[in-house]
């Protein structure tokens, strides 16, 4: 039986899922977290569908371990080639989070939008699908972030090198006319401001955070298992497997997380 003042579990391939993370505490601000980084795998999206599937269980399970009511995905790559599996397999609810080319498609006036993601979430069959609902006169361009998760995960996001990968991916996208770029992984959105930069802030920007927040609350709240004491003072647990210093980084707003630095 699941309980209000049980945690809420997220887990990413990394850092990236932080951006998540940072939602969910801005609209849930009474509720307790629990995030696992697992940035010793990361990136996920090199991997084969089954390995995506085998690290997402392991990291279920560890968050299951430490009590947690709900898990939320916050990596695109684990969502679009895990989640169903997790959904059939275990009895906790679970949010996923996908690129969010609907509305993007919705905002462009160009009929052009550019995604930005990994190879495991763009070859993914949820992608597939859900990019098939568009309609036809919609041209997308998907671009694999090749090395972005990696500079990020060193905590390179301002470096020269971050900049000319990031040139590479969009002038192309700027060529081809589009007016929306879909951020299609939980670590891109701390690339918002370099993208702005490049593209003289003349494209939308579209990332899934906001959304993945709310259906989060949603469940909850459909479960009857939100947490309302607006008196308690939540806790923010965080856990690595690689060095904790460029994840305390990324959590320098928030000084009361706890971050463990664990191999698992």
């Amino acid at each position: 039986m699941l309980h209000i003042q049980q945690p809420i579990g997220i887990f990413d391939s990394g850092i990236g899922g932080t951006s998540i993370w940072k939602e969910i505490v801005s609209l849930l601000p009474n509720e307790d977290t629990i995030y696992l980084a697992d940035s010793k795998n990361a990136p996920y999206g090199q991997k084969s569908k089954q390995d995506i599937i085998n690290l997402s269980i392991k990291n279920t399970e560890f968050l299951i371990e430490k009590g947690c009511k709900i898990i939320v995905v916050a990596c695109n790559t684990a969502t679009t080639n895990a989640i169903k599996y997790l959904r059939e397999n275990y009895n906790i609810p679970f949010i996923g989070i996908e690129p969010a080319i609907k509305p993007a498609a919705l905002k462009t006036q160009t009929n052009t939008i550019g995604i930005l993601a990994t190879k495991g979430t763009l070859n993914s069959e949820l992608f597939e699908k859900t990019s098939s609902t568009l309609d036809n006169k919609i041209t997308i361009l998907e671009q694999v972030g090749e090395g972005l998760v990696e500079l990020i995960e060193q905590g390179k996001i301002d470096s020269t090198e971050m900049n000319q990968l990031l040139k590479k991916y969009i002038n192309p996208m700027l060529q081809a006319n589009v007016d929306c770029i879909v951020l299609g992984c939980t670590h891109y959105p701390y690339l918002a401001n370099s993208i702005k930069k490049i593209t003289d802030n003349k494209i939308t920007i579209i990332d899934s955070g906001e959304a993945v927040a709310r259906q989060t609350k949603n469940i909850l709240l459909t479960n009857n298992t939100i947490n309302k004491d607006v008196k308690k003072t939540s806790t923010y647990s965080f856990y690595t497997n690689t060095n904790k210093q460029i994840l305390a980084s990324f959590l320098t707003d928030y000084p009361s997380a706890t971050i463990i630095e664990k191999d698992f």
